[in-house]
């Protein structure tokens, strides 16, 4: 080959501390590589100040790189093509002594090498010192959409494992492991079993790890001298630093991108796409490939997808869960229809109509037995549509939120079109909560078929757990406050005075004990709305001081375990469990993550709430604090505009990167939802910017009318509503 065929790339970092003067010495570190111009580690290198010389072909290269060189050989034709070098190549580079990295190969010398094989669960896991104090064994990173060409080596610096831990393979390495980096026995050759050269791209994480495993890898190639820092801006990033100046119009601006994401994202399917969704819940997870940069967007008529699922490709980006679930629908309406009050945009505020209408009335979310007047489901909204695993299921606390998403909607939008469902919905709830204010967690249709609701209601169920019970609580003191139904508070208040006098020691967590402080505060705060006395604030105040004991001094809410034994999702208690069930993002206290999906979005709702009940300034610095954080790791991305403008479930505030134990088998770190995480955060700013607050906002909403038409045929007067009157009507 020619020397015309090198393609010399030049390019120095300021402030490297690389010179380009004539001493060698200070001359910026050069480096051989085999690939296309394109490729990650490549750019990042010419970016970072080394002197990079590239190769279109291997040939050329081994003709061509001087003796001793650093030779990187990567895999441009990854995954669909293996990185082929022949007997005859690995000899001529022995020959010229060269240090030789190479990645994805076919074949290697002396060592079976299996197909290609595609890795899901699995994370890179660190085995060696190679890498140093910085990245010790056991270390864990995530090298996303991996496929690995299997070899059995006796020795290696990074495996594909399936570990459970946050940061380290807290329960060591499973027996089961396949190499990702390693030398060939036969010395000066180092091999990657996959593409590791795509950290950008891809999306490999943390970054702290990433740099540290590819200055190990070049330090092998290059020798011991100094070495200019890699550095690299992620496709997918928070929105500003942690010290960075923001504007003054921060959570305005926060606001207006969170609007647009709803139609950037395209989670708001057309007519068209209506057909591609059913397709896609033919699993009941329904993945659905991301969209397309021409593909169209719906108006709400056709409801709203769950959100993007947590795995990341080797493009970078993410699925679309296409699951069409009540809560989400409810609260993307909230959101919708606030920030078209706060920007005066009747396209959101339709699109919220849109929404509404379709899960409350087109869809079968409401039909069957949850229309039969002689059925115990009656009233009742379903989880979810499209697949039976959905529509069979009634949780509380979805329907609690899918109230308050449909109040806050109506009350944006000056109707009362939907007052009808949430009254009937407020009703089929409090008759089948037990005499002592406490729900079971989730009532599916067939019991309620066999046993009916008076089972229910006429039980002394006692269910510790905010999570699931705590909105309830707040929606049936929101229906006091509104209809004065005596029913409502009697029970509530029972369950919350149990369930204070047993705080901490016996509550049972659900994925951790933050979220179910952060469940609590609402609750409580709405409870001070409706009897304002010292005990209640006295109450609020108490779990309130603990959740704000876990804010760190960026804002963050720190996740926080419970007691063992008493969670219901705790981090996997093996290797083998990981990924296999709901988790925490964290494995043990003191791992410095933030949970967007269970605990700071609802905690930024109940301290907003407690500041507006209450006047008290502790609840408000906390809420302005909490605020400012969420603005500042707001996604930010023009390579994934699908991703710009969301929040994701995992965030490590000291790092300042999206990061976390991503055990969880369905909302995983990287997880955002359309409900849940995007709507609380946005719907409270939005809230902050109206200069109001959930409860003020849906004061003037008229629930009695539809209350007193369902409540003689839903819970009929005679029925005993009282744990006294029960113990005297039920047989002994």
């Amino acid at each position: 080959m020619v020397r015309s065929s090198i393609i010399c790339c030049l390019s120095l970092l300021v402030g490297s501390g690389v010179c380009w003067s004539g001493d060698a010495s200070s001359r910026p570190l050069r480096v051989y590589l085999c690939c296309s111009a394109e490729n990650d580690l490549h750019q990042v290198l010419k970016d970072s100040g080394y002197e990079c010389v590239r190769f279109e072909t291997l040939a050329g290269a081994l003709d061509e790189v001087p003796d001793k060189a650093p030779l990187l050989v990567l895999a441009d034709g990854y995954p669909e093509t293996t990185t082929r070098i022949t007997t005859a190549q690995f000899e001529q580079a022995r020959k010229k002594k060269l240090r030789l990295y190479l990645e994805y190969p076919a074949w290697l010398p002396g060592l079976e090498v299996a197909a290609p094989r595609r890795f899901k669960i699995e994370r890179a896991v660190v085995t060696s010192d190679f890498f140093g104090s910085n990245l010790k064994p056991l270390r864990i990173m995530a090298i996303n959409g991996k496929h690995v060409t299997p070899v059995d080596v006796a020795e290696s610096h990074v495996v594909a494992a399936r570990v459970a831990g946050f940061d380290s393979a807290v329960y060591g390495l499973p027996d089961e492991t396949s190499p990702l980096l390693f030398e060939h026995p036969a010395g000066d050759v180092l091999v990657a079993t996959t593409k590791l050269s795509h950290f950008v791209t891809g999306r490999y994480s943390p970054t702290d790890a990433i740099q540290t495993m590819w200055n190990g890898i070049l330090r092998w190639l290059c020798g011991d001298g100094p070495m200019p820092e890699l550095r690299w801006t992620a496709t997918v990033r928070p929105s500003y630093g942690r010290d960075d100046v923001l504007p003054r119009d921060i959570e305005k601006q926060t606001i207006e991108r969170a609007g647009r994401w709803y139609y950037r994202s395209k989670v708001m399917p057309t007519a068209e796409q209506d057909q591609a969704v059913k397709r896609a819940m033919t699993k009941a997870d329904g993945p659905m490939l991301p969209p397309a940069p021409d593909e169209p967007v719906g108006d709400g008529s056709f409801g709203i997808l769950q959100g993007y699922m947590s795995g990341i490709a080797l493009d970078g980006t993410q699925m679309r869960n296409a699951v069409r679930r009540g809560d989400n629908q409810c609260e993307a309406a909230m959101t919708l229809a606030l920030i078209g009050k706060v920007e005066g945009d009747q396209r959101k505020l339709q699109a919220a109509r849109n929404i509404l209408d379709f899960y409350l009335f087109d869809s079968e979310a409401r039909r069957g037995p949850r229309a039969d007047p002689n059925h115990g489901a009656y009233g009742l909204i379903a989880w979810g549509i499209d697949h039976p695993a959905w529509l069979k299921a009634n949780y509380g606390d979805d329907n609690a939120r899918q109230i308050m998403g449909i109040l806050a909607t109506a009350a944006a939008t000056q109707s009362d079109r939907w007052n009808e469902a949430v009254g009937m919905c407020l009703l089929a709830n409090i008759r089948t909560t037990g005499v002592l204010g406490f729900r079971p967690d989730r009532i599916d249709v067939g019991p309620l078929t066999k046993n009916g609701w008076e089972p229910y209601f006429r039980a002394k169920t006692v269910r510790l757990v905010p999570h699931f019970e705590a909105y309830l609580w707040a929606c049936f003191l929101w229906a006091y406050q509104h209809t004065g139904d005596e029913l409502f508070y009697t029970r509530t208040e029972k369950a919350i005075r149990m369930t204070m006098e047993s705080y901490p020691d016996n509550w049972t967590w659900t994925n951790g004990m933050a979220q179910e402080l952060a469940r609590m505060l609402l609750p409580l705060a709405w409870l001070v709305r409706v009897e304002d006395t010292p005990e209640h604030r006295r109450w609020l105040r108490r779990v309130a001081t603990d959740l704000i004991a876990l804010q760190q001094r960026c804002g963050a809410i720190a996740e926080q375990l419970g007691r063992p034994g008493k969670g219901i999702y705790p981090p996997p208690p093996s290797n083998e469990a990981y990924g296999g069930n709901e988790a925490s993002l964290i494995q043990r206290n003191g791992d410095p993550v933030s949970d967007l999906l269970y605990t700071t979005n609802f905690a930024f709702l109940a301290l907003h709430e407690a500041a507006a009940a209450t006047g008290e300034t502790l609840y408000r610095d906390a809420e302005d604090k909490l605020a400012e954080f969420l603005c500042r790791i707001q996604v930010r991305s023009s390579a994934h505009p699908e991703m710009d403008g969301t929040w994701f479930r995992a965030f490590d505030f000291q790092r300042w990167e999206h990061w976390g134990s991503d055990a969880d088998a369905g909302w995983g770190a990287w997880c955002t939802m359309t409900g849940w995480i995007h709507s609380w955060i946005t719907s409270v700013l939005a809230m902050r910017q109206m200069d109001t607050s959930l409860w003020d906002l849906t004061s003037d909403i008229r629930m009695e009318p539809a209350h007193r038409m369902y409540r003689p045929t839903m819970i009929p007067d005679e029925f005993p509503n009282s744990i006294d009157t029960l113990e005297s009507s039920v047989p002994r």
